[in-house]
């Protein structure tokens, strides 16, 4: 494909990125404000421009300037709003603050009226009592000129050895005169066997601590935590501990680990996956390069979007601006 322009906004550690570059995608500049993921974002896209600033204050018109672009021609805005106040994983609190970073998402797709965009959140955005919100953010979009689909697609079916089903919302300017399309899976799903045969380095590696290492032991492949309070018929779960399948693909990677609660764990090891294997989980190549502890990188890789799958995303996109389906 050609080289289509993209801005990235909420760019974490530079998951989506990598997609839209290995897409042939010409990535233009990126917003992120954590300095555990900007510095990750600048090791890896050193020739992007990376805004390092709080978004609430950024003002688009001075990023058109600075990139000389005009509204409408950038080809696709990328984002991925914080999803922590819309998971199921999570709390799910309709006030939380993070829920309305999206409008800052509006505000740029507003300023600068892309060919495209693409958006990514959890598909708890799309239920229970986050769905008025859902609502609101469709009608804020398709407000901004815009035709417009969401789809929960799972990043198994396009490379990725990971059960990670997230929101996809696109968007296709209104004077394109075209109906957006989510990508037709690629791939069956990968197991964690075949996804780590080759690994050789494994990299950093905990172990679990306190009564969470007891119940790891405990733990069968596929099991998690909750299996095992079942199993006992034992009444809650506060331990979020799962143990890999050789021949599954990972259960989604949380954002954060905690050695004394929760984590993915090897399939037959008494320890959490190590950073290699996260890596390949993640379908991020082996030298993506990741600074700090363990726990730090842990978060960069659980927060980011795989890259092979933002790779599928661009390249439908992309061919719907070129007419080619």
């Amino acid at each position: 494909m050609s080289r289509l322009t993209v801005i990235s906004l909420f760019a974490g550690c530079g998951g989506s990125s990598l997609g839209y570059k290995m897409a042939g995608c010409e990535m233009l500049a990126a917003v992120e404000r954590d300095p555990h993921a900007v510095s990750t974002y600048r090791a890896n896209h050193p020739e992007t421009l990376l805004l390092d600033e709080d978004i609430t204050q950024l003002d688009p018109h001075q990023i058109m300037t600075m990139l000389n672009l005009k509204s409408g021609e950038l080809d696709i805005l990328d984002g991925s709003p914080p999803c922590q106040g819309f998971s199921l994983a999570g709390a799910r609190q309709v006030h939380d603050p993070r829920n309305r970073l999206f409008l800052d998402y509006i505000r740029f797709l507003q300023a600068f009226q892309p060919k495209a965009f693409v958006m990514e959140n959890v598909p708890g955005l799309v239920s229970g009592k986050m769905q008025s919100t859902f609502q609101e953010i469709i009608q804020a979009l398709k407000a901004c000129g815009y035709t417009v689909q969401a789809r929960v697609l799972n990043a198994a079916h396009y490379g990725v050895p990971q059960a990670r089903k997230r929101l996809i919302i696109l968007g296709i300017r209104n004077d394109l005169n075209r109906v957006p399309k989510h990508p037709q899976p690629v791939t069956l799903p990968i197991s964690f066997r075949e996804a780590t045969r080759t690994l050789y380095e494994i990299g950093l590696i905990q172990v679990p601590v306190g009564r969470a290492l007891a119940i790891a032991r405990a733990l069968q492949a596929g099991e998690s935590g909750a299996h095992l309070h079942q199993r006992y018929q034992q009444k809650g779960h506060d331990f979020s501990l799962i143990r890999l399948h050789w021949h599954k693909p990972s259960p989604t990677v949380c954002k954060t680990i905690r050695p004394g609660q929760c984590g993915l764990l090897h399939p037959v090891e008494d320890r959490f996956l190590s950073i290699g294997e996260l890596k390949r989980v993640c379908s991020f190549p082996d030298d993506f390069q990741l600074s700090g502890p363990f726990e730090q990188q842990w978060g960069r890789l659980g927060n980011a979007v795989p890259h092979l799958f933002m790779k599928a995303i661009a390249e439908s996109i992309g061919k719907q601006l070129k007419g080619e389906h």
